[in-house]
């Protein structure tokens, strides 16, 4: 029997299956060096129709795809920074909205001067306006750009190409239900206007009052916490798809609502890995629907546009950002972003051929944009400092002298934490209350809700974390202090207890952290060890506040009998 008709028998074998070769083609595509985005849609071709046709069971991988997107939209929105987006949101709509135009009407014209009808040239016009959001924030996550400026205003514009998304879906949709119903579209998007807005209003009213004392409530068992923020993530996604405004923007809603909290840093670090996994069911999903038949009747056409995409695309981000007040090289790095086509694209132009407007074959000429694209702006984006440093010569013109935009910017978001404290115990908490007396700023870390609130109420910085976890640590700002200090003692409770101190040292010298490195230590052979892992400064503090008492007792006893 057919081992493929086998596989099909059973969605647990074929998604064990999926799984396999995505390990496989993932491991094969690590020795080559190619990100691994790529070899993931190579997955879905592989597996799909044109080549293995294993992928039968659509309705489970969908649902594992649709939870991953709403899973990271969610860490998106959950590290987004309010003041920074009143400071961004003016860029990120006119970046957004002029990319859109320009791309819609020099798009249309290269249709009519290949050939292709008006009618024709307009789909495909607007198609190429969609940039893949999930391809790109996982990007930008893998290189840990999302909370960059850059990687914020980009953000910011693919909302706005979201929005557009959303509209141009519901004319379509409306222009389906048949051309009596005239005043269906307007109904539509009136009822999609308020239904976000209410959404809106439920994200603010939450923050207000609801936010905070939840979670404080579910961090005393991290576990529910995890939960319940894949729950919120689902049900905002739910809501989102429901009223028209789509997945990724309920998502994104769901992780606005908890961004205020003390415990976000945790819940991102925690449900990183389960983004992961579930996102490559997106990526199976979208190679799958790529038929390699239909690839070859408009191959030069395809080419076209797709320079078109790749080159056009950044120039015009760069351009309106330059003209804005950004540096060049954040306008550059933001406008690599939508150097491709999204999978909306390829939805876009089928719901064309249902209505009769445009030829099946056209399918073919924005698959193959959408493969060439997606390919080459995931290596753009990924050796994307290497570029601009090939490029930074001459795309001097499009800076304005002093870059006035950025430069009220950085002045927000140049907030630096000197010393990073682990264990915010009673010896942590003495030591950032004296060094902040200094004027020293400090931030402490603990996994434990009351002494994140104490530590508020004495006004010192805060981030709830389990500090074990490589997923939180890499996430901290390490490159801005020079110094981090664990107050956590080891505490022997068996023959397999795990180090804390030991975990601390390997996870931020792997995060990049080069500063110096304090540690505690509770007898003379842990201190001879910690030393030898490298540990700058070891605080024995018995014996620090022995040898203290003793200088105390021995002025007093100097002063008594100062002959």
């Amino acid at each position: 029997m057919d081992v493929f008709a086998i596989i099909a028998r059973s969605s647990f074998t074929e998604i064990a299956a999926l799984l396999v070769l995505a390990a496989l083609m993932g491991f094969v595509g690590l020795l080559m060096r190619q990100p691994l985005i790529v070899s993931f849609i190579a997955v879905g071709l592989v597996a799909g129709p044109s080549v293995l046709d294993i992928v039968h069971s659509t309705a489970h991988i969908t649902l594992l795809s649709e939870l991953g997107i709403a899973i990271l939209l969610f860490l998106v929105g959950i590290k987004l920074d309010v003041k920074l987006i009143r400071s961004i949101g003016g860029v990120s709509v006119m970046t957004g909205l002029g990319q859109v135009a320009f791309t819609s009407i020099i798009g249309y014209l290269i249709g009519l001067a290949i050939g292709l009808d008006q009618i024709t040239s307009l789909y495909v016009a607007v198609a190429l306006t969609f940039s893949s959001t999930i391809i790109i924030v996982k990007l930008l996550s893998d290189k840990r750009e999302i909370d960059s400026l850059h990687g914020k205003i980009a953000l910011g514009f693919l909302i706005v190409q979201d929005l557009v998304v959303v509209l141009a879906m519901i004319v379509l949709a409306t222009i389906g239900i048949g051309a009596n119903h005239d005043s269906a579209s307007t109904t539509s998007i009136w009822n999609v206007a308020i239904s976000g807005t209410g959404l809106v209003l439920l994200v603010v009213i939450f923050v207000r009052y609801i936010a905070n004392p939840l979670t404080e409530k579910l961090a005393q068992a991290p576990e529910l916490l995890v939960i319940y923020a894949i729950a919120q993530a689902a049900l905002f996604a739910a809501i989102g798809d429901l009223i028209g405004l789509g997945m990724e923007v309920g998502g994104l809603l769901a992780g606005v609502a908890l961004a205020s909290t003390p415990y976000r840093e945790s819940i991102a670090a925690r449900l990183a890995p389960l983004r992961d996994f579930l996102l490559l069911f997106f990526f199976i999903a979208l190679g799958s629907t790529l038929d390699l038949s239909l690839l070859g009747s408009h191959i030069t056409g395809a080419i076209i546009f797709s320079l078109f995409v790749l080159i056009g695309n950044p120039l015009i981000v760069l351009v309106i950002m330059g003209a804005m007040g950004y540096r060049k090289r954040t306008g550059f790095l933001a406008g690599l972003t939508v150097a491709q086509i999204s999978e909306f694209s390829l939805i876009f132009i089928t719901m064309g051929i249902s209505l009769g407007h445009v030829q099946a074959d056209i399918l073919g000429l924005v698959t193959l944009v959408g493969i060439v694209t997606i390919a080459t702006s995931t290596y753009m984006i990924t050796y994307s400092h290497q570029l601009y440093a090939l490029f930074e010569p001459v795309i001097g013109l499009f800076e304005r002298a002093g870059a006035p935009r950025e430069q009220l910017i950085e002045q927000h978001t140049n907030a630096k934490h000197a010393v990073i404290i682990f264990g915010l115990g009673r010896l942590g908490t003495a030591i950032a209350v004296r060094l902040q007396n200094q004027g020293i700023k400090v931030l402490g870390l603990d996994f434990n809700p009351t002494a994140i609130k104490r530590w508020n109420h004495l006004g010192l910085d805060t981030e709830y974390g389990d500090v074990t976890d490589a997923e939180f640590i890499t996430e901290l700002p390490l490159g801005q202090a020079h110094w981090v200090v664990s107050t956590i003692p080891h505490h022997h409770v068996g023959v397999s207890s795990e180090d804390t101190r030991k975990t601390i040292i390997q996870l931020t010298r792997a995060a990049g952290f080069a500063g110096k490195l304090a540690t505690v230590s509770q007898s003379k052979a842990e201190t001879e060890e910690l030393n030898m892992l490298g540990v700058d400064l070891v605080l024995e503090p018995f014996q620090d506040a022995a040898d203290r008492a003793s200088e105390l007792l021995l002025e007093g006893l100097d002063q008594a009998h100062p002959g």
